[in-house]
């Protein structure tokens, strides 16, 4: 890649990147359609908006999981902290909806700061700083609730901010669609997304260049905590309570929806469109599996629903795969 950051290097013909972000729309919009053809009610107002509250967490942390993969990082830690942000904003909620919110997002950038100075400061790797955050997560929100669910109040407006509309959309969807929009600002029409970019792609030269690779390092890290809190603070509003327990699996869908979109593991080149699309998708599949479970011709469980949907992120990236190499041999 260039060494300028500002710089965007073209190709007279589409990168894999760009086939893959082609690939997820067009496969969302083809689970739509049949969903729409196969079953009743798959796009009446309840479903739609119903698929868009519970899907927000899981959307929000694919958003932080694509800066820190795009600049060659993993963060498997933003599961746990959604749990433990879920707990300390139940315990925060008799406080009120903002200190519930502000209680459960510190707590996400709290081990973000951590995750972020263990990988710069002291030169550990992403992928075993963020499993003793993910594991120091975990224990804390048990200790902290005792164990069990930590019930959040309904005398305050902090389970509206899960449960509640606001111009008849769900409030976690809004949340979810105005942290994707500064996401792609951030990434697509900033001189920060150009230099996150920059790192992902080529690390050295990005330091021979002068910039402060440490920060912006940082920062990714900064944000995917934030945003795992965030997740965290819709999870006790929308069910009414800090659940110490949940979060498992949450970071293997962020990175699924991230790797689906087309974001390389190895950083440097990353969408925040198709993460978004990528989530989308993979949440897609598990609602239209529910909706073939009430037709009655089968009956899978949760587990093999999840069978399935990894075996379909399986398919689809040897898809894309495929895909990319026809297109590099022409």
């Amino acid at each position: 890649m260039s060494l300028n950051p500002s710089a965007s290097p073209r190709t007279p013909f589409a990168s894999p990147q760009d086939i893959a972000k082609v690939g997820v729309v067009a496969a969302l919009v083809l689970l739509v359609l049949f969903g729409w053809a196969r079953y009743d009610n798959f796009l009446s107002e309840y479903n739609i908006l119903s698929f868009l509250r519970y899907n927000a967490m899981f959307a929000l942390i694919a958003l932080g999981m694509t800066f820190v993969i795009i600049t060659g990082g993993i963060d498997l830690s933003v599961g746990a902290v959604a749990a433990l942000a879920s707990v300390v904003a139940a315990l925060a909620s008799p406080y009120g909806l903002l200190a519930g919110v502000v209680a459960g997002t510190a707590t996400g950038l709290v081990a973000g700061l951590l995750n972020g100075v263990i990988v710069t400061r002291l030169g550990i790797a992403p992928f075993i700083a963020t499993l003793a955050t993910m594991l120091a997560a975990y224990g804390s929100a048990l200790l902290l609730a005792d164990n069990q669910s930590v019930s959040a109040s309904y005398d305050t407006a902090f389970t509206e901010f899960g449960q509640g509309d606001l111009f008849a959309l769900p409030m976690p969807a809004l949340v979810m669609v105005a942290a994707y929009l500064v996401g792609w600002v951030v990434l697509e029409r900033t001189r920060t997304g150009r230099r996150v970019l920059a790192v992902g792609g080529a690390e050295d030269a990005s330091r021979l260049m002068g910039l402060n690779v440490d920060r912006l390092k940082l920062g990714v890290y900064l944000a995917s905590g934030a945003l795992a809190g965030l997740a965290g603070v819709i999870l006790a509003a929308q069910f009414g309570a800090g659940q110490p327990t949940e979060g498992v699996g949450w970071e293997l869908f962020a990175i699924a929806a991230v790797v689906v979109g087309g974001t390389l593991l190895t950083g440097g080149s990353g969408s925040v469109g198709a993460t978004f699309a990528g989530a989308m998708l993979l949440a897609l599949l598990f609602n239209l599996l529910n909706f073939e479970n009430g037709k009655g011709w089968i009956s899978l469980s949760a587990y093999w629903q999840s069978v399935i949907r990894g075996l379909f992120l399986l398919l689809f990236v040897l898809l894309q795969a495929k895909i990319a190499k026809t297109s590099d041999d022409f």
